[in-house]
């Protein structure tokens, strides 16, 4: 019973900590990369994934922290990096993190023979995780576990900030995730396309890192609603669209 109820708990906790953008941003980020993908990029894709789209294949990650054969990968979807520093691999979690599994995840597709099923598994990890990285909490200070811990309210709902970013402001616009990707692929020109995928992994990481001020710019209320949303929106547009466009310029790399 001890076990059973110390399982419940940590299943619990895990739960209650919010993951990534949301089902609607993750899905944005796979269908922006999906229009910018090499046809050749797209029949091998294709011939992994079969007929499933990399919008409705950008949540899998999410959906199987259900699974405990996958507890392994509970902190994959985030890092901590420290104001003024790059990637330091020793501060990160024991298991592993977004940015060293991502690279991880990227040589082994390009570089090492793998089965049918590592190769899905490897895949769909990577469109999610070059999501994740998109969103600037899970680039986090190491302090307050991605601002999971800050408490606000929004709109009037208690929530928290990290689940502001994850969601709601995104699904305050009332979008599908087909009408905001159309929205924001309106924008990627050749020279954006180009600027965004000339960017390093280590670029990503300063990106959101040069976020923090705008994130954490809060009322000492901490009550969010119109301004809040009116100042971060764009933000969140130009986090979705890169994660996206970035994506198509990896899978178009291995792939095309």
């Amino acid at each position: 019973m001890k076990k059973l109820f110390f399982a419940l708990v940590l299943c619990t906790m895990i739960n209650s900590l919010s993951f990534g953008w949301g089902k609607t941003g993750h899905r944005v980020v796979g269908q922006i990369a999906e229009w910018h993908l090499s046809k050749k990029a797209q029949r091998n894709i294709q011939a992994i994934l079969g007929p499933t789209s990399l919008a409705m294949t950008a949540n899998w990650m999410d959906e199987i922290r259900s699974d405990r054969a996958y507890d392994h990968a509970y902190t994959w979807h985030f890092l901590t990096v420290h104001e003024g520093k790059g990637y330091e691999p020793e501060i990160q979690e024991e298991d592993g993190d977004a940015y060293g599994v991502m690279l991880r995840l990227i040589d082994e597709l390009k570089n090492k023979p793998l089965s049918l099923v590592k190769r899905q598994e490897n895949l769909k990890m990577l469109i999610h995780i070059v999501g994740d990285l998109h969103q600037p909490l899970h680039v986090g200070t190491g302090e307050d576990k991605g601002g999971n811990e800050v408490g606000v309210t929004y709109f009037g709902q208690s929530t928290n900030l990290h689940t502001v970013w994850d969601t709601k402001v995104i699904d305050r616009q009332k979008l599908s995730y087909t009408e905001l990707a159309d929205h924001l692929n309106r924008k990627a020109d050749k020279e954006t396309v180009k600027k965004l995928q000339a960017a390093s992994y280590a670029d990503w990481l300063n990106e959101a890192v040069q976020l923090r001020d705008i994130v954490y710019d809060l009322p000492e209320s901490k009550r969010l609603s119109y301004e809040y949303d009116y100042v971060t929106f764009p933000v969140i547009e130009q986090r979705l669209l890169a994660g996206g466009i970035r994506l198509a310029g990896i899978l178009n790399e291995i792939y095309g």
